[in-house]
């Protein structure tokens, strides 16, 4: 650990806005800002403050987005002044015996949600995802081959919404794609990969005009994907996802988890094998 080290886990990723801050954060921040080197202070955000086992230190998540959507996290540890403190790279508890940084994904609502692959596969992995992040987009075709040709039969992918907060249509583009759902599960695929592919040209004015053009050539019934779009079920549905996805410290998109362990950004396709080949080499599946 070396005071002020900026250790930078980059990863590939769309996050949401930073909140309003206070004060004094908004003088930390703006020292912040010289000492990370950071030309747009909006790019900075600065985590809630939080009891360290250290008396008098306090410890917060500093995170930056860099250019072409890149993000890293350090950790701040201050005293009580808030004056001088010490920036680390993000730890967690480490152990030999089982060395991956998992989370608990019996926290997660995974029942009745948009599937692939094989129901009994030994690796399950959770993908929190937006329609309106272009990294979900690059990730898409990559995550559908992994699970239906290079390890079929061995994975199991379960998505989850996960809008970000300054994305328009990300929210009401999942609401209509659980609807699809709900009267076609497989259509549900379809109509990702019609979001994914037309981001750029898709706006708040004219989603519906997408959303039905989508649905239509998928033979989904109009009228009933009109009734759930404005009903409460799946609205809900979607609500509990962002729920989960807090729940387990979910921040930006696409986030992974692969038998628990996080993934987060985009990926390259070995470290995606890498992680399932370990996780199907744990469980005698190769």
């Amino acid at each position: 650990m070396s005071t002020w080290s900026t250790a930078q886990a980059l990863a590939a990723t769309d996050s949401p806005k930073p909140a309003t801050l206070n004060g004094n954060d908004a003088k930390l921040i703006a020292a912040l800002q010289k000492r990370l080197l950071v030309p747009n202070l909006a790019d900075l955000t600065l985590g809630p403050p939080s009891p360290t086992p250290l008396p008098g230190i306090t410890q917060r998540t500093i995170t930056v987005n860099g250019g072409d959507g890149q993000k890293f996290q350090v950790e701040l540890f201050t005293d009580s002044s808030g004056d001088k403190g010490i920036l680390t790279q993000r730890f967690a508890p480490f152990s030999v015996a089982d060395p991956w940084e998992r989370v608990d994904v019996k926290l997660l609502h995974l029942n009745d949600r948009p599937t692939l692959g094989t129901a009994d596969a030994p690796v399950m992995i959770v993908e929190f995802a937006d329609f309106e992040c272009p990294y979900c987009a690059k990730a898409f075709s990559e995550i559908e081959t992994l699970v239906n040709t290079t390890y079929k039969g061995h994975v199991r992918l379960a998505w989850k919404a996960f809008p970000l907060q300054g994305h328009t249509w990300a929210e009401q583009a999942a609401i209509a794609a659980e609807c699809v759902r709900q009267q076609n599960p497989q259509a549900f695929w379809t109509i990702a990969g019609d979001f994914y592919r037309d981001q750029n040209e898709i706006t708040p004015q004219n989603l519906r005009d997408h959303i039905y053009s989508y649905a239509s050539s998928q033979g989904i019934d109009a009228k009933a994907l009109n009734a759930c779009i404005l009903g409460s079920e799946a609205e809900a549905r979607i609500d509990q996802d962002k729920k989960d996805g807090a729940a387990v410290h979910v921040v930006s998109t696409p986030t992974f988890l692969i038998n628990g362990v996080p993934v987060v950004g985009l990926p390259t396709s070995n470290v995606f094998d890498f992680v399932i080949t370990s996780q199907l080499r744990s469980h005698h599946a190769l």
